[in-house]
């Protein structure tokens, strides 16, 4: 694989910075990817040649690339922590391949900031950014430099329109000012070039696996103009950690001498951030939690995908969901929860076995038996992986996903 024709331009409202891909192991035409922001930040976005080797290294390795060359100086610090992150996801999920060859040349120095380089994190405004942002505000003072001051806001990482991502940016209008943050939109489509291929393995393994703090962490370094340390909000605590594409082992490989990659708070359960938020007004007001497309009326969230579902049956167990006006509903049932929760680890179902207790004071046993029976579909459903995993050395499951799962879905097209 080859990073080319690095450059910078103005296109419609945008000012962007592009590279283009060319695929040597791959038959697939060369692909441009970019990274854009609007113009009041322009001056802040980089043509940064560690943008682009960050987006490519992972989809190299995954995607059979014996090499990646890139005609530019990179970090020796960066350099090594790729290599890092390549190793690390072939121990987790037993990749039989070699690591990516990277070629090119090494920089001897770091390029002096005209001004002093603040904090960000990569916002969303859901209940894992928010509790960072909390924390951050009430463990740090303003004047230091570990004070969270900027967030990046990115379009082309989720399934959401480009209408619903412009709203919810203006949505988040209260919280920036009681925050003192300031919110950068950023546009960018270091995933799509790549989604075919990924729906293609017959899901999104490798965004979710694979790729979503090295896509997080290229936008980041765009912005290390601006930006000294960039935060990615943990989805897991430390009791749950397992492998996956955003992992507190994995984050800090994207890191290079001038820009720190951090991945913060894995101390706290999602039900202890979740506790935090619902004392900050502002932040209930401004709660974004969804991606769908269809979206109801005058909200940001669907109130029936997996993720809203989740946080309604949180704020509910804290007796604040009616406080939460970004969801169409202020109650949720137990068939809500049973039919859409989707649970699928250990630490998703933690998420509602940590609400029981809850519930059951306020007599909701329509939730409580909910919960329990989908825990124990779940736990039925992680026995019998397990037996085909010890056994049957996931032929099982293999032969569900790519013979019978198609040919059903085949079916009823």
């Amino acid at each position: 694989m080859k990073i080319i024709n690095l450059t910078s331009e103005q296109k419609g409202d945008l000012f962007q910075v592009r590279a283009t891909v060319v695929w040597e192991d791959r038959d697939r035409a060369p692909q441009e990817i970019y990274i854009a922001t609007t113009q009041e930040y322009a001056q802040d976005l980089s043509c940064n040649p560690h943008s682009f080797l960050i987006a490519c290294t992972m989809v190299a390795f995954y995607y059979g690339e014996e090499r990646i060359f890139i005609d530019e100086e990179i970090c020796p610090q960066l350099l090594e922590n790729l290599q890092t992150a390549m190793a690390l996801v072939t121990t987790w999920y037993k990749r039989d391949r070699l690591r990516v060859k990277i070629e090119a040349k090494i920089s001897s120095s770091v390029p002096t900031p005209a001004t002093s380089k603040r904090a960000g994190i990569f916002f969303t405004g859901g209940i894992d950014t928010l509790a960072t942002l909390r924390l951050n505000r009430i463990n740090y003072p303003l004047e230091h430099p570990g004070s969270i001051k900027d967030g990046l806001f990115i379009y082309g990482f989720s399934e959401t329109t480009l209408e619903n991502f412009e709203k919810a940016y203006i949505s988040f209008n209260e919280i920036k000012k009681d925050a003192g943050l300031t919110l950068i939109p950023v546009y960018t489509n270091l995933y799509a070039f790549v989604k075919d291929l990924d729906i293609e393995q017959g899901g999104i393994e490798f965004w979710k696996d694979y790729y979503t703090s090295a896509a997080l962490a290229s936008v980041g370094h765009a912005f290390s103009n601006r930006l000294a340390s960039v935060a990615i909000s943990s989805s897991d605590e430390i009791s749950y950690l397992q492998p996956w594409g955003t992992h507190p082992l994995l984050d800090p490989q994207y890191s290079s001498y001038d820009l720190t990659i951090r991945h913060e708070y894995i101390a706290l359960s999602r039900f202890s951030k979740t506790n935090l938020v619902i004392g900050w007004d502002i932040a209930m007001r401004t709660l974004r939690v969804c991606d769908q497309l269809n979206l109801p009326t005058g909200y940001v969230n669907c109130g029936e995908c997996p993720k809203c579902v989740a946080t309604m049956a949180q704020l509910a167990a804290l007796g604040m969901l009616e406080q939460a006006k970004t969801f169409p509903n202020n109650d949720i049932s137990g068939d809500l929860l049973l039919t859409k929760s989707k649970v699928q680890h250990f630490d998703e179902e933690a998420y509602y076995l940590d609400l029981v207790e809850l519930f059951e004071k306020q007599n909701r046993y329509d939730l409580v038996n909910s919960i329990k029976l989908m825990s124990a579909q779940f736990r039925s459903k992680e026995f019998v992986k397990e037996i085909d995993r010890n056994i049957f050395k996931g032929v099982a499951f293999r032969f569900y996903s790519k013979v019978l799962k198609p040919a059903v879905l085949k079916i009823f097209k």
